[in-house]
C-alpha cells in the first residue's frame, strides 16, 4: 500500500485560549461549576499548554455553552460530512486518482452517530461511484487513523480495489460536557475540530515522493480502558481523561514500536521522522522521554497541536501532512495513534 495524497480540512473560525477563557467566564455555566474548576479551566487556558489555537464549528463562543443533545446532535449532523467531504476532496485533489476510480471508502469518527453513515454523505459530496465499497468505524477514540489504514491495507491487499479513500473526522465541540471534575474541564480546553483524508492505492505514482506501508502493530489493554474513553450522560458524551494517559500512551508506543522495529530489522535509530498524535503537551513530554527522542524529533506533532489543539482521530493527517510539506528527510518514518480502549497502533513506512 502507497500513500497517493492527502488532504486535511477546518471550520471556518478559529479562536484563542483568551477567546476561549473570555466566553467560560460570560457563560452561565461558569457560575454553575465551583471555584476549584474556574482556577483549573484559568489554568489550563492561560498558562502555555502547547495549544495557542482551535477550530470550532461553530459561529461564536457563545455557541459552545449551548450544552443540550439535540444540539450537539445538530452540530454533528451539519458540520461532520461537510469536514469529511472537504478533506476528501483535498485529497482526491492532491492525488493522480479520479473520483471513479476509488474502489472503497473508510471513514473513522467517535464525537457523534449518524444512520445513514457519515461514508455515504462523502460518497455523495465526492461523486464516487455507486458500487463503492463503504466502511464506517466508530468508538477508537483518537486511535482510529492507523485502524482505518489497517482496514484499507487489506482491502488493497485483496485485489478487490486499487484505490481506498480514508478519512478521519471529528467535531469534538459536539461532544461537549462541562461539570467540576478535572479531567472533564482539561478534555473541554484540549480538543478541536477538524478532518484528515489520504488516497491509498495498491501501486505507488512514478510522478511523486513513494511513501509506502511497510509494516504495522497494534496494541490493547482492556483493563486500562477506564483511564480514557466517553461515557454517556443524560444523553451527552462525557469524555473521561486522567492522569494515567500520558504515561500508558509512552509506554504502549514504545512497545508497538519495538515489536514493529524487531520484525524489520531496524533500531529506533532508523527513524528518520516520526508522525505522531500529540494527546497533549504533557503527552509528548511523556513520548519523548520514554523514546529518549530530542525535542526537534516531535516538531511536526508539536506545531500541529499548538495550531489546531487536539484533533483527535484526525490529528496524524495533518502531522504527515506537514511533513510531506516540508520534504522531511526520507528513510523510514514511524506513524503513531493511540487513545480509547486503551489502544495504540503504530505504522513503519519507507519513504524515498
Amino acid at each position: 500500500m502507497y500513500l497517493n495524497a492527502i488532504g486535511t480540512s477546518l471550520p471556518e473560525r478559529c479562536f484563542s485560549k483568551r477567546d476561549c477563557w473570555d466566553a467560560f467566564t460570560s457563560s452561565i455555566w461558569f457560575e454553575r461549576l465551583d471555584a476549584r474548576a474556574h482556577l483549573i479551566a484559568k489554568a489550563v487556558l492561560s498558562r502555555d499548554n502547547g495549544i495557542d489555537e482551535r477550530w470550532l464549528a461553530v459561529d461564536s463562543l457563545d455557541e459552545v455553552f449551548e450544552i443540550d443533545p439535540d444540539t450537539l446532535h445538530r452540530r454533528f449532523a451539519t458540520h461532520a460530512p461537510a469536514l469529511a467531504s472537504k478533506a476528501g476532496r483535498a485529497a482526491l485533489d492532491n492525488s493522480n486518482v479520479e473520483p471513479n476510480a476509488i474502489g472503497a471508502v473508510v471513514v473513522s469518527t467517535c464525537t457523534g452517530y449518524l444512520c445513514p453513515a457519515l461514508s455515504g454523505y462523502v460518497v455523495e459530496a465526492l461523486g464516487l461511484r455507486a458500487d463503492v465499497l463503504c466502511f464506517d468505524l466508530v468508538g477508537q477514540g483518537c486511535a482510529a487513523a492507523l485502524p482505518n489504514w489497517q482496514v484499507a491495507a487489506g482491502l488493497l491487499a485483496s485485489h478487490r480495489v486499487e484505490h481506498v479513500l480514508s478519512v478521519c473526522v471529528e467535531v469534538c465541540s459536539a461532544a461537549m460536557y462541562l461539570d467540576n471534575d478535572p479531567g472533564v474541564l482539561i478534555s473541554a480546553c484540549l480538543f478541536g475540530d477538524g478532518a484528515g483524508a489520504a488516497v491509498l492505492s495498491r501501486a505507488s505514482s512514478p510522478d511523486r515522493r513513494a511513501i509506502k506501508w511497510h509494516d504495522t502493530g497494534s496494541f490493547i489493554n482492556p483493563r486500562e480502558r477506564q483511564a480514557l474513553r466517553f461515557e454517556t450522560r443524560a444523553g451527552l458524551l462525557r469524555n473521561i481523561l486522567t492522569r494515567a494517559v500520558p504515561s500508558l500512551a509512552a509506554d504502549y508506543v514504545s512497545e508497538v514500536l519495538e515489536t514493529t522495529l524487531a520484525r524489520a530489522g531496524l533500531r529506533r535509530l532508523d527513524i528518520s521522522t516520526w508522525i505522531m498524535h500529540a494527546g497533549g503537551r504533557d503527552v509528548l513530554l511523556a513520548l519523548q522521554d520514554k523514546l529518549n527522542l530530542d525535542s526537534h524529533c516531535l516538531a511536526y506533532s508539536r506545531d500541529a497541536l499548538r495550531q489546531y489543539g487536539n484533533l483527535s482521530s484526525a490529528f496524524v493527517y495533518f502531522v504527515l501532512e506537514a511533513a510531506i510539506r516540508d520534504r522531511a528527510a526520507g528513510g523510514w518514518w514511524w506513524m503513531s495513534s493511540f487513545g480509547a480502549g486503551f489502544s495504540c497502533h503504530g505504522a513503519l513506512l519507507k519513504v524515498d
